[in-house]
């Protein structure tokens, strides 16, 4: 005899549910973090290692594959670490100019709207903050969350490795918990997801490329210093639609705003990066990454926040992929496929929405 569960029931088993994973999510970070970063770098490097493979032992292709990878990360690091350590050494002079432009500010309001300028050391201190202190703070902790990190980025190498070694091995292990009559349904799905994520996660990482070169190009002919950090730092957070272009002008539209008082460079400097985030939203992406995994901007920007407050930095970071490789997952199962709906982008009216505007201007008229 089947026992039908009250609907508020299962509810509540799901939110149970939610919250127990969550929890576990949190308490053992430390060992899932360094695994979802290397579930990644292992989906981006098996297709290299795939064609590596064909003439060389698996062992040796995989890691050949991860030497190349390791050297190109290493002289990002490498640069990114220089560019910031220069705009550092600039930041007391910032301080400096930004101070004065604060002053100027208020002889401005002073003389046109009659409103008292406060202490110029003061709102620096309270409202600003110093510089130079922020910015030694901000190396400091980053330093030491560097260090503390090593650890676990020594780990990711042996666990990509261990993953595309054993990769037919897993599979096999999935396989232990599906009927042999369903199996070849399994694997044809196995091989669309691995496909599909593989394909975004790839993707992204060249939307992210074209985007800094594009940034940089226009900083540069603007003749802007730091134009490569610049477009670099803003091409990385354009994965946060709309607030992800916001952000990454700010930093530079303050950083000229500061060294050349001119509100017009400012404006220009916006504007480049606004048109350069019009050209990855409506050309770029679509074309290299595709809309089978197009997350919506308000999903992206709530599994920002939740990975943030479950993993820190490191969640905010994997959130996008992994989400986009939840809404995969979703799509290939039939009941929760209105949950990827919800995830995904909107390209087209939906023809059962259609037919529903449709309806309802003819009862108008």
């Amino acid at each position: 005899m089947e026992i039908k569960l009250p609907a508020y029931f299962k509810y509540t088993v799901i939110l149970l549910g939610l919250f127990l994973l969550l929890y576990f999510m949190q308490t053992f970070k430390s060992i899932l973090i360094p695994l979802s970063f290397a579930g990644l770098f292992a989906l981006l490097l098996l297709p290299m290692s795939v064609r590596l493979e064909r003439h060389m032992p698996r062992a040796v292709a995989i890691v050949l594959s991860l030497v190349l990878v390791i050297l190109v990360l290493a002289l990002m690091v490498y640069f990114f670490s220089i560019q910031i350590g220069s705009f550092s050494a600039e930041l007391n002079d910032i301080s400096a100019k930004l101070s004065i432009l604060i002053s100027k500010i208020q002889m401005f309001l002073q003389d046109k709207f009659g409103i008292k300028p406060t202490n110029r050391s003061e709102f620096l201190e309270k409202a600003l903050g110093n510089i130079s202190q922020t910015g030694t703070a901000f190396l400091g902790s980053t330093i030491s969350l560097t260090t503390g990190a090593l650890t676990v980025v020594t780990l990711i190498p042996i666990y990509v490795f261990c993953m595309l070694y054993y990769r037919d091995h897993l599979r096999q292990f999935v396989f232990q918990f599906i009927p042999v009559a369903k199996r070849d349904t399994i694997i044809v799905t196995i091989d669309n997801i691995q496909q599909v994520v593989q394909s975004y996660i790839s993707g992204l990482v060249i939307v992210i490329v074209i985007v800094a070169i594009l940034n940089s190009i226009g900083l540069f002919i603007m003749g802007i210093e730091y134009a490569i950090f610049f477009g670099a730092f803003a091409s990385v957070l354009t994965v946060i639609p709309y607030i992800g272009i916001m952000l990454g002008a700010a930093l530079p539209a303050l950083y000229v705003l500061v060294n050349t008082g001119s509100v017009t460079t400012m404006l220009i400097v916006v504007a480049i990066f606004a048109f350069v985030q019009f050209l990855e939203g409506n050309f770029i992406t679509p074309n290299i990454v595709g809309s089978k995994v197009s997350i919506n901007p308000f999903a992206a920007i709530i599994a920002l926040i939740v990975g943030g407050e479950v993993w820190g930095a490191a969640g905010m970071i994997l959130s996008i992929p992994l989400i986009a490789i939840l809404k995969v997952l979703l799509d290939q199962y039939t009941p929760l496929k209105p949950i990827a709906f919800l995830l995904g982008d909107i390209h087209r009216e939906p023809r059962e929405l259609k037919l529903i505007k449709k309806l309802r201007r003819q009862r108008k008229a």
